[in-house]
């Protein structure tokens, strides 16, 4: 694009600015295909990824002719200025377009409200460089289009279930006979499927930067990466367990394997940095993992108890363990069935070991302990102590992320 006009010194300053990765603008003379010669006002931006890298350059160029003193060629010779700054501004249509007003009469101008912004539901929030979509093959689906944006949440709901749910039909050895309940993991099982299908098919960002769209590549990264923990995270442990005629040790096998879907909130955590802007957004998040941690501890709380509460060699019942206070406190004491199947039988519902177990675990973790539930074993005091010291460590960055400003502590005084 440079000519005999264009100006030496300045075409070196465009290059050195494309040597040193600096932010410059220039006015320069530059020609069309046709050597039409045409004034431009060029901006350079280079554009740095998370390594602080320069991965490309943002170039916008305005056509500025018409603004600038008429170029006098050989088709224009003896023209008047007025007449050769007329013929500029018509023959250039980048000019025409510029001096357009940018919003019509009558033209809505569409908005995206704050919370398309945080769920990253809008195309504006992109980075202008990425403003125009890069060509992919058919199958692939860019991994920040709408659709796949959509996914994610929908998958990122399931996973806080499956985080929910697993520890839960663990610890209390649940057999799915609901049918409700297993249709319903059935259709997560079958979800997460779907996704592994299409993370085969999603862009992904390389190490410089770039948007991988091509498949061979897709498929490696995700074998590589995430591929053996989703596949084994979508297994249908429930369906199996389902079965009346499936080995006790085989189920509980199973169940303990259905453990392996909580590492996909590891996925989940590379996520969560987009939020840590928004107040309101962190706020709900650390309820949200505290309500989570609380109701983990509170699995294992009950399987702590569940496992020393009868002596299974023995078949001695404690009567200090926590689980048989709860059975006589809610009238739903242990009995021993001699006549019957010989061993220990009765002791408080699950619906209220989980809500006692839950009460426990909040109040250890917030540093209240009303001392109506309290360890007696010693399998069941170490496990409070490391609730306690998980507390502390919890309660302290949150205080210390959190603390009020002197002007909230004097609102609070006035």
């Amino acid at each position: 694009m440079y000519g005999e006009l264009t100006d030496k010194d300045t075409s070196e300053k465009v290059r050195l600015t494309f040597e040193n990765y600096e932010m410059n603008s220039f006015e320069i003379l530059m020609y069309k295909k046709n050597r039409t010669p045409v004034w431009f006002f060029v901006k350079i931006a280079p554009i740095r990824n998370e390594q602080e890298k320069v991965v490309l350059f943002l170039c916008t160029f305005s056509d500025i002719t018409a603004f600038k003193q008429p170029i006098e060629d050989e088709t224009s010779k003896g023209w008047g200025k007025f007449a050769r700054l007329t013929r500029a501004l018509t023959s250039s249509r980048g000019v025409l377009q510029q001096l357009q007003p940018t919003v019509h009469k009558g033209e809505n101008v569409h908005k995206h409200s704050r919370l398309a912004e945080v769920l990253q539901l809008g195309s504006d929030i992109l980075p202008q460089y990425k403003q125009e979509t890069p060509k992919t093959p058919p199958h692939i689906i860019l991994h920040y289009c709408t659709f796949k944006t959509t996914w994610d949440w929908v998958i990122l709901i399931l996973t806080f279930y499956t985080a929910i749910m697993v520890p839960y039909n663990v610890s209390f050895k649940t057999k799915q006979n609901n049918v409700t309940w297993l249709v319903v993991d059935s259709i997560v099982d079958v979800i997460f499927l779907v996704d592994i299908v299409l993370n085969f098919h999603t862009t992904f960002v390389g190490p410089a930067g770039e948007v991988i769209s091509d498949p061979k590549l897709i498929r490696m990264n995700y074998l590589k990466t995430w591929f053996v923990i989703d596949l084994l995270s979508c297994l249908p442990y429930d369906v199996i367990n389902a079965f009346e005629n499936v080995d006790e040790g085989i189920s509980s096998l199973f169940s303990s394997l259905k453990v392996v879907r909580l590492l996909r909130l590891g996925r989940v955590a590379r996520k969560l940095d987009h939020y840590i802007e928004y107040g309101a957004a962190v706020l709900v998040l650390l309820v949200c993992v505290f309500g989570l941690a609380a109701h983990w501890l509170a699995c294992i709380w009950y399987s702590i108890g569940d496992y020393e509460v009868i002596d299974e060699e023995t078949g001695i019942l404690r009567t200090d363990s926590w689980l048989y206070m709860l059975g006589e406190t809610v009238g739903s004491p242990y009995r021993f069935n001699a006549s019957g199947s010989g061993k220990w039988e009765g002791g408080p519902n699950k619906d209220s070991v989980y809500i006692t177990s839950l009460y426990f675990t909040m109040t250890s973790l917030t540093s209240i302990g009303f001392g109506n539930i309290a360890p007696t074993t010693d399998g069941e005091k170490i496990f409070a102590v490391a609730m306690m010291m998980i507390g502390c460590k919890w309660c302290f960055p949150i205080l210390s992320w959190s603390t009020p400003s002197q002007s909230t502590f004097d609102v609070f005084q006035n």
